[in-house]
This record gives C-alpha cells, structure tokens and sequence, in this order.
C-alpha cells in the first residue's frame, strides 16, 4: 500500500493592493474574506494556512482560530510566499508535507470540490505541479486578457498559457471562434509537490514569463510538467470594490457558500 499523501493548503494574503487595499479584511455577509476562503478551504484540506506580511491580517485569522504564518513582505509572488510559508508551518506543525496547494485568497466561494480535483492529481506519482481549467462559456471571456488561455495535450499536460486567445483559428472571424473550438481558461488554483516549489522558487524568470506576466511559463521553459484537470465549476475572484458589489448580488448561494 502507498504511503498516504500529506496535502497542506496555504492562502496567500497581502493587505496591499492598487485596485482593492485591505481586500482579504473585506466583509462578506458577516465574515471577512479571508475567514470565507479559509473555511471553505477547510472543507477539503485537514491542514490550511493563511500566509500574510500584515499584522492586521495575522490577527483577523487568529481571531477566529484560524492557522497563519508571518511571511516576508518581499515576496513578489503567491508561490514565492507560499515556499516560505510550508516550512514554517511544518515546523509550527512538527509535521512533513508533501503537497502544497496554493489556494487564492479572493475567492470567497471557492468550490471545495475543486480542491479536491486537484488533490486527486498528485496520486500519479509523477505528478508534479497541477492545476485547473475551465471551458469558456461566453465570447467576452475567450478574448479577455485578463482571462489566461491553456492548451494542453492528450496527457492532460499544458502546453502552453497565454493571455491571447489560442488557439487561433485559421480561416474565421472572431466572433465564430467561440462556436468552431472549445477554448479552456485557467482557474488560478496550483497544486505542487514540495520539493518542485522549492525548486521553482529558485529560478530566474524567463522570457515567456516575462512577455505574457505568466509565471507558470517559467516553469514550462526549465522543463516541469503542468498536469491539467477540467472543472466545471464557476470561480468568481474578486479584483476591485465592483467585483465584490457584483458578488453580493448574485442569488444562490447556501450556507456553505457553494453554489445550490
């Protein structure tokens, strides 16, 4: 029998932001943001922490019993941030993880079903770093830039990420693309075995990554493997005060904060 998995989860959360300052502080329905993504987080993982450079932060979610780790403010990415936080929390924990989940901080009402999808990928033991999709359902989302495409091949492994629409199709105008191919968005949630996040921690950003501002490009062009996933779900991460306004007002949701 295989060695049971030890899978940790962990919340990057800056309080500074240009579009939305304070942003995992923000109220929903009672509860800040960050108490939201973290109790839905929890629903999947045994193990969640928030990561933060912010004391005010730190204090929320030790207010409501929540597991967070101070982490450096110099950090410029949510990967970054979370190679710093698995050890601490390992040595807070006395425990050894083998699986990072980064899970975003802006999403409330992330499904926890996803996570799970994702945990699912790293029973492949070749599996090293994994993440979601999600095919697009309206033309606005196809050509958003905003909006990361992913193309992958038969092994579910991404080939590429872009914030252009791929891939292109030959011989049509933009508005029957949507109708003549399945396009696939990217649902910002990572999964990593450790000692591959600590290893892509470690390395110069490249010339994709550069180009698009897409950091798993990196780790495409020095050879790691992306295990790609598809997910039906809706995620909503909130980026500005409209975002958040907009969220309140959608009708559906339960207790749990999934969709009904």
């Amino acid at each position: 029998m295989l060695p049971a998995i030890k899978y940790i989860g962990i919340i990057p959360a800056r309080y500074a932001s240009s579009r939305f300052p304070g942003k995992p502080l923000a109220d929903i329905k009672g509860k800040s943001m960050i108490r939201r993504v973290y109790e839905q987080a929890s629903m999947a993982l045994e193990t969640v922490f928030v990561a933060t450079d912010d004391e005010r932060i730190y204090d929320v979610v030790k207010s409501f019993d929540g597991r967070v780790v101070m982490t450096s403010s110099l950090h410029k990415s949510g990967t970054d941030r979370c190679a710093e936080a698995v050890r601490l929390a390992e040595r807070e924990c006395g425990e050894i993880f083998d699986v990072v989940l980064n899970i975003q901080g802006d999403e409330p009402y992330i499904e926890p079903r996803q996570i799970e999808l994702l945990m699912q990928c790293f029973t492949e033991p070749g599996t090293q770093i994994a993440t979601l999709v999600k095919a697009a359902d309206n033309t606005d989302s196809v050509f958003d830039p905003n909006r990361p495409k992913v193309v992958f091949n038969n092994q579910n492994e991404a080939l590429y990420f872009s914030r252009s629409t791929i891939p292109f199709i030959m011989g049509k105008g933009n508005a029957d693309w949507p109708d003549s191919h399945v396009f696939f968005l990217h649902v910002g949630l990572y999964g990593y075995r450790k000692d591959v996040l600590l290893e892509i921690t470690t390395l110069p950003q490249s010339p994709l990554e550069l180009a698009e501002s897409l950091e798993q490009l990196r780790w495409i062009e020095n050879g790691y493997r992306i295990a790609i996933r598809v997910t039906t779900y809706d995620s909503f991460g909130i980026d500005t005060p409209d975002d958040l306004q907009k969220l309140l007002g959608v009708q559906g949701f339960g207790h749990s904060g999934t969709r009904q």
